[in-house]
């Protein structure tokens, strides 16, 4: 029996949150606005295999919390996303694509960008617009990733699933 397909976000720091948030709110298309800011890290990861997907993120949740450095922007065609890198979230994002390999479609099997999308579906004058305002007054800052939440796709909106933390430092 197939079910929806599961997504793995990483949960980020409150303001870090709320920053990226009040960003979508302001340039997302309203009709398309029904999600919170994120950063997808397994885009479609089967609902049948569900337990043992959520056994390997309670594993990985062991691990301490880790710090993201909010590095620039990136222009995508048809919307804007803000940059992120860090060593741990590479490492932990590539063992569980090690453990999950024969699950994993083509989008997740590609190469890992981690970012979080502010604007999405729009006119690309749109886009390059907001991509050259967003750029103009960028400074990088430092987040904080905090836990792994997994959702599950049900043809538009997200359902949660669990949300599970990293350990205290």
């Amino acid at each position: 029996m197939l079910l929806e397909p599961l997504i793995l976000t990483l949960k980020l720091d409150e303001d870090t949150q709320s920053y990226f948030d009040q960003l979508r709110e302001m340039y997302f298309p309203p009709e398309r606005n029904y999600l919170q800011a994120h950063l997808t890290m397994f885009h479609k990861l089967p609902g049948e295999h569900e337990a043992e997907i959520f056994g390997d993120i309670e594993e990985a949740c062991l691990r301490e919390s880790f710090s993201l450095s909010v590095t620039g922007l990136r222009f995508l065609g048809k919307g804007v996303a803000y940059e992120l890198t860090s060593p741990k979230l590479a490492a932990l994002r590539k063992r569980l694509a090690t453990s999950w390999r024969p699950w994993l479609g083509a989008q997740d099997s590609q190469g890992f960008k981690a970012h979080v999308t502010v604007q999405n579906k729009v006119a690309p004058k749109q886009a390059r617009a907001l991509y050259r305002e967003l750029s103009a007054a960028f400074t990088p800052f430092e987040a904080q990733g905090t836990g792994l939440s997994l959702w599950r796709y049900v043809g538009g909106p997200w359902e949660p699933v669990d949300t599970r933390f990293f350990a205290e430092r």
